[in-house]
């Protein structure tokens, strides 16, 4: 095993413990404006987090392509019920997550969906590895990275 492939699976899972965190902060912080959403306490934002990027990461996709008609006719508006939808599936699954409805749990995808990117905003930039043409005489390597 090359030392590589440690590097981008240590920074992979850096990266992944970040994006939870982010999420984590953003559920914790949308709950405070919610009275109809409920967060008991922040190990429960913790899975809340984990959980719906399970969901996002796998269940979204196909329900996605199973309502591709319906989310070309609403332009792109019905992605919102199906992110309703997840954090409703999401609050059946984590003890201590609870959201009294649809339409709570609607407005609370959309903000923080909001609340989310703003977090992100403060994660800062990361490098850019891109693929150069190799001449004879140039000192770079395959990649080189641009910040």
């Amino acid at each position: 095993m090359s030392t590589s492939f440690f590097t981008n699976f240590f920074d992979g899972i850096k990266t992944f413990g970040i994006q939870i965190l982010i999420s984590t902060l953003a559920i914790y912080f949308t709950d405070y404006l919610f009275d109809s959403v409920e967060v008991d306490k922040f190990t429960t934002a913790i899975m809340v987090s984990v959980f719906l990027s399970f969901f996002n990461s796998y269940l979204k996709p196909v329900l996605v392509a199973l309502t591709i008609p319906l989310t070309i006719f609403s332009l792109g508006i019905f992605l919102i019920v199906i992110n309703a939808g997840l954090i409703m599936l999401t609050a059946h699954f984590v003890p201590g997550f609870k959201v009294d409805g649809f339409w709570h749990a609607f407005w609370f995808s959309i903000v923080l969906s909001l609340m989310t990117s703003f977090l992100q905003g403060f994660k800062g930039k990361s490098a850019v590895r891109v693929k150069t043409m190799k001449k004879e005489d140039d000192k770079f390597d395959d990649y080189e990275e641009i910040k």
